[in-house]
């Protein structure tokens, strides 16, 4: 069997005529959600847990050591920034297909995910037939998109949603409007993202202009109408 080296974990090439083991890391902060996949795992024959992670930290541990061929991750991995794993995941390991798991209703989050490279969006809610059709779908390098979402979709295409306005910031400028709504000074922001306080400052400036606010006030008021506080 073929080792190929994508930059990051280890993706495994199938050889041509052989069958080839889907090799699986599991990624959810809930042990029951594990275990539940693990289990429906074992009941197929081309399919092998390869790792699980119950933490951002954990999961990149395991992307870095692991041979893998799919990585299932849910998007509450991240916390209240539901999006950051996955983020995280395709900036590091982009050759890596990505099966996102979400307790979330596909309306809420699943065209971002496809936005950002993920190869399909599973519904916790889904069969377990449908999670497996996944799996072998996108294994043989296909993208798994429901029918709810196939409808999502061609809504998009035909007309285009406006776009929030905190959705045109950065990841950056994104923590930190997030750590300015917490309530944090800006002392404190520089010192848990390492920066100097110029900079934050700098960030809040922009942050007001692309999203047209007037001062901190407006927009911590927006942070919380749309949970966006860290």
């Amino acid at each position: 069997m073929a080792k190929i080296q994508h930059g990051g974990p280890k993706l495994l090439g199938s050889c041509l005529g052989m069958a080839t083991m889907i090799r699986i890391v599991v990624a959810d902060d809930h042990q029951l959600v594990r275990e539940g996949i693990k289990k429906i795992l074992a009941l197929h024959a081309d399919m092998e847990l390869a790792a699980e992670a119950s933490d951002l930290e954990s999961l990149l541990t395991e992307l870095s050591q692991q041979q893998v061929d799919i990585l299932l991750l849910d998007l509450s991995l991240s916390g209240n920034d539901e999006l950051h794993a996955l983020r995280t995941v395709r900036k590091r390991y982009p050759a890596l297909p990505v099966l996102v798991i979400s307790s979330h209703h596909e309306s809420q989050f699943g065209l971002e995910t496809l936005r950002l490279g993920a190869a399909g969006y599973i519904s916790k809610s889904m069969t377990v037939d449908v999670i497996v059709k996944a799996i072998r779908k996108v294994r043989a390098g296909g993208r798994y998109i429901s029918e709810s979402l196939s409808e999502l979709l061609a809504q998009e295409l035909s007309a285009p949603r406006q776009r929030m306005p905190h959705e045109q910031l950065t990841n950056r400028e994104t923590e930190v409007l997030r750590l300015l709504a917490s309530g944090l000074a800006l002392k404190q922001i520089a010192a848990r993202l390492d920066i100097s306080i110029s900079s934050v400052n700098t960030y809040r400036m922009r942050i007001l202009e692309k999203m047209q606010l007037n001062n901190s006030a407006e927009l911590i008021r927006y942070a919380v109408k749309h949970n966006l506080v860290a």
